[in-house]
């Protein structure tokens, strides 16, 4: 079938994307779905930073390829073998499929799955090679799921059913911000109640740690960013203290407010200054997280001796840790009961058109969660 898509061409062009547009909207051949695999039409797609990483060259991906991996839609068709999902089931993606049968599968750890991530990182489909095709060429697919176009095909194990509670642009979130932000303060780093706790990145991904260390009535929510309008959304969200990321004083005025340092600290910018500050501002005994994603080549270094001295802990957190069929409805309930307002995380609804002047505006700070409704 054709569908239209958004197809990133190029890399690594220049900003503003608006004029140098690395990502074209096209008409694209999608395949029917195969053994284990469901084909399903796009209702709402959240635009992420994992996306721009993808367009500015941070996160090495074969092009071309249909973006775009954080979605609800609804199952229009199942391919052969398929039991779990019927047409008219409602669904949010997981980013990662998870094949159930390796180490890290086998061991409760899906986030990990070792076949899953060697097909998202070669554009394919867990159950090999891909359903897309630009001018009688193969494309890549995006974490297994390309939802920057009408439809998608993909493997069952990336589909989580939902319930007909939400609404589709609500339930998109699900998808990657909530599942990866909640998910690093209740299962990486396992905060308690009333612990301390610092963000660093007030993006989608940090403002959804937030809200859960906020749930976890935290005694003080340190949040950190270099951007003013996101300090303040933190604060109607619920931080105790907001610093300027930018200021040499930062992690000094952090560790003042909080006796000598929170004792979680979570990275969610996607960068090695902020983990830096995220390291840095923990006291002894605390544990940093990270779930951002830097280039590859970037190093974090620290002290071996305060490390050990210090009893720190570091950790990273991919996917949020999450076994997303057991976590992803257990966040909707929060969300539903009041817990987790996540909705007020939406900044904007757009079309599809609009994607290389989303990317301009995701890249300059202005927003938290652009919506793609179909």
């Amino acid at each position: 079938m054709k569908i239209r898509a958004a197809v990133l061409v190029e890399n690594k062009r220049p900003r503003p994307y608006a004029i140098s547009k690395p990502v074209e909207i096209a008409d694209v051949d999608l395949a029917p779905p195969g053994d284990g695999e469901v084909l399903v039409k796009i209702k709402a797609a959240g635009v992420c930073h994992s996306d721009l990483s993808v367009v500015n060259g941070s996160r090495a991906r074969r092009v071309p390829l249909v973006l775009g991996h954080e979605a609800s839609g609804m199952v229009e068709e199942t391919g052969p073998g398929v039991k779990n999902f019927k047409p008219g089931d409602r669904i949010v993606f997981a980013f990662l499929p998870s094949c159930g049968s390796c180490g890290p599968c086998m061991a409760g750890r899906p986030s990990s799955c070792e076949p899953g991530h060697a097909a998202n990182a070669e554009g394919r489909l867990l159950g090999g090679g891909t359903r897309l095709s630009l001018n009688g060429k193969a494309i890549g697919h995006q974490a297994g799921v390309s939802c920057f176009a009408e439809y998608a095909v993909a493997s069952e194990r990336s589909l989580i059913k939902i319930e007909d509670s939400l609404s589709m642009e609500e339930a998109s979130l699900f998808s990657c911000a909530v599942m990866t932000g909640v998910g690093a303060v209740l299962n990486t780093a396992q905060v308690p109640p009333g612990a301390t706790v610092g963000i660093v990145g007030l993006g989608g991904v940090g403002l959804n740690a937030l809200l859960a260390a906020k749930m976890l009535g935290a005694e003080k929510i340190i949040a950190i960013d270099p951007l003013d309008n996101k300090r303040a959304l933190a604060k109607q969200l619920g931080a105790t203290h907001t610093f300027n990321a930018s200021d040499p004083d930062c992690v000094a005025a952090a560790r003042e407010a909080t006796s000598g340092g929170v004792e979680y600290a979570f990275e969610a910018a996607g960068s090695v200054d902020a983990m830096d500050i995220a390291y840095r501002i923990t006291r002894r005994g605390g544990t940093s997280v990270s779930s951002g994603l830097s280039h590859p080549e970037h190093k974090f270094s620290l002290s071996h001796t305060v490390m050990v001295a210090e009893e720190r802990i570091i950790k990273g957190s991919y996917m949020g840790s999450c076994i997303p069929a057991r976590d992803i409805p257990r966040y909707m309930s929060m969300y539903q009961r009041g817990l987790l307002p996540v909705d007020q995380l939406i900044s904007s609804r757009i079309a599809l058109d609009d994607i290389n002047q989303a990317f301009d505006t995701l890249d300059d700070g202005q927003t938290i969660r652009q919506i793609i409704t179909f």
